[in-house]
């Protein structure tokens, strides 16, 4: 069988057209079979340090930090509105691995924001969240809800302990009633003792009682 001795010339500009082919450092605008496009660094052929990715379908375009491929460190995430043709930001701050991470604001479509710290694309840790309804929830997250201590202020204040989401135990007190966007129907009404002479000598009666019905000897002990 014949036998084609390669050249080390060959070889050589075979090794450097494989090299050349590797997308690295930067580059102008790459176009992918989808529509989709990314402008700026690359490292061994994938997005690797600052760029700009065009979604086509979902009309998205980030902007910011890659690293080996996924978005990664600081960048901004808009879409594309169809009424006005213009973009609108959703999100901006920290990434990792592809998925929001570490502190970042993230813009809802109803006009709510959450401003505070996420994990693997979830609100986590601690943050503020507004809501549509005026609403404003600041304290502790876990798996995209709320959980921990917190506060909520809707015309009054509820300060508590949230657990998978919904408040389950706190003090609720009324706070900026006259500033509120839609306060409650009534406030709190004031607590206090009509008669606190008559409540102590009830306490005290009720106690004696107590007392005389466990130890009945003490009712034959002189009282001074």
């Amino acid at each position: 069988m014949p036998y084609i001795k390669t050249s080390q010339t060959n070889r050589l500009s075979k090794t450097f057209l494989d090299a050349k082919s590797q997308k690295c450092g930067l580059r102008c605008t790459v176009f992918s079979v989808d529509g989709n496009e990314y402008t700026g660094e690359w490292l061994n052929n994938k997005k690797h340090g600052k760029g700009t990715q065009v979604w086509k379908k979902s009309g998205a375009i980030y902007t910011g930090e890659w690293k080996f491929g996924k978005r990664d460190g600081y960048g901004t995430l808009s879409v594309l509105l169809p009424e006005t043709k213009e973009y609108e930001k959703k999100y901006c701050g920290g990434w990792e691995n592809g998925k929001k991470h570490g502190f970042g604001t993230q813009f809802y479509s109803n006009s709510a924001v959450y401003e505070g710290w996420w994990r693997e694309g979830q609100r986590s840790v601690w943050g503020r969240m507004c809501y549509e309804s005026g609403d404003v929830y600041e304290g502790e997250w876990m798996t995209d809800k709320t959980h921990g201590q917190g506060t909520i202020r809707f015309g009054q204040i509820l300060e508590g302990f949230w657990v998978d989401g919904a408040a389950r135990c706190g003090t609720l007190s009324d706070f900026g009633r006259n500033e509120a966007p839609s306060a409650t129907k009534y406030p709190i009404p004031q607590l206090q003792l009509m008669d606190m002479k008559l409540v102590l000598s009830e306490a005290k009666s009720a106690y004696l009682e107590t007392v005389s019905s466990e130890f009945p000897l003490c009712d034959k002990l002189p009282r001074k």
